[in-house]
């Protein structure tokens, strides 16, 4: 595979294996709905997992994942976003997500990363995802899971979900043309909640994102729209905020943002959100002194994109 342009996202999407035939169906579509979305984004997709391999035994996929992981060690500041969809399994020690021949294990992603400097998205859909958060957590990562523990092992909904929203605008929630993560995963979480509702069941799944790098995670219940009301007692600060920033498919206005405007963009939209927080301990023309500053130096920012184009 050649190598990749300092601007573009690479999207690897694994497929896992079905186990039984009813689901490899699913994770097909679903992985077709990741790679759709990818590529009119202008991703790269790279697909491990589909292709015929020699035998159930076969480390193929293995070899292939590492060798996908290998191009991200070189410096691009345009973010990686690793997909599973497949199974995962938890004996109580160790998470695992299920490939066809050799698993691999949380801790051992987590080592795989260790040399990657780009921003990493890890979107882990299976079963027992959970457990995937605490040992994947970092500055400039995100990580998505389908359940919030290594103890939910039943089959995971939120994987079909998550793929039907990534690229749809029906969940946009905040109505700029374009669906973040954030969005996606908000989206999800709630037909997960409707679907068990509908079928009077007990859920058996509660997906976590964690942006902040603490892992802990947040569920979808702890936000109010596309803002977290609630986070973790212990946690360093509030998830969501970096997830709600990537997009696959960026709207109008990004799209004539350089590599280096957007950076300069989040980091703006960063420092409002934190003003934000800190709004209840300050005086107010302190207050709206900040605010007015950030909001002129993101208006001079759209200003100059236009101008350029």
């Amino acid at each position: 595979m050649a190598s990749v342009p300092q601007n573009q996202s690479v999207v690897i999407l694994v497929v896992g294996a079905p186990g039984e035939d009813e689901y490899l169906p699913a994770f097909a579509k679903s992985e077709k709905l990741w790679r759709d979305a990818a590529l009119k984004g202008g991703s790269e997709v790279v697909t491990i997992g589909l292709d015929p391999i020699a035998g159930a035994e076969s480390d193929e996929d293995r070899l292939a994942f590492l060798k996908a992981l290998e191009r991200l060690k070189a410096t691009n500041s345009a973010p990686a976003w690793l997909v599973f969809i497949g199974h995962g399994t938890h004996n109580g020690k160790e998470a695992k997500f299920n490939l066809r021949g050799p698993d691999f294990s949380a801790d051992e992603l987590a080592g795989w990363l260790k040399p990657v400097q780009r921003p990493v998205v890890i979107v882990n859909t299976a079963s027992a995802s959970g457990a995937f958060v605490k040992p994947l957590a970092a500055p400039n990562r995100i990580v998505v899971t389908a359940t919030r523990s290594g103890g939910e092992q039943n089959y995971a909904h939120f994987g079909k979900f998550l793929a039907e929203s990534i690229g749809s605008t029906e969940a946009d929630l905040d109505k700029d043309e374009q669906t973040s993560l954030l969005e996606a995963f908000l989206m999800a979480s709630r037909r997960v909640a409707d679907f068990y509702k509908e079928e009077g069941r007990l859920a058996t799944e509660h997906a976590l994102v964690d942006d902040n790098g603490d892992g802990l995670g947040t569920p979808a219940d702890w936000f109010k729209g596309v803002r977290a009301v609630k986070k973790a007692d212990k946690g360093q600060g509030v998830d969501g905020r970096r997830a709600h920033q990537l997009h696959l498919i960026s709207n109008a206005a990004d799209q004539k943002l350089s590599p280096e405007d957007r950076a300069r963009r989040d980091a703006l939209e960063l420092k409002l959100a934190e003003l934000r927080d800190k709004k209840p301990e300050m005086q107010t023309n302190a207050y709206y002194g900040e605010l007015e500053a950030l909001m002129l130096d993101l208006a001079r920012l759209y200003d100059a994109s236009e101008a350029v184009k």
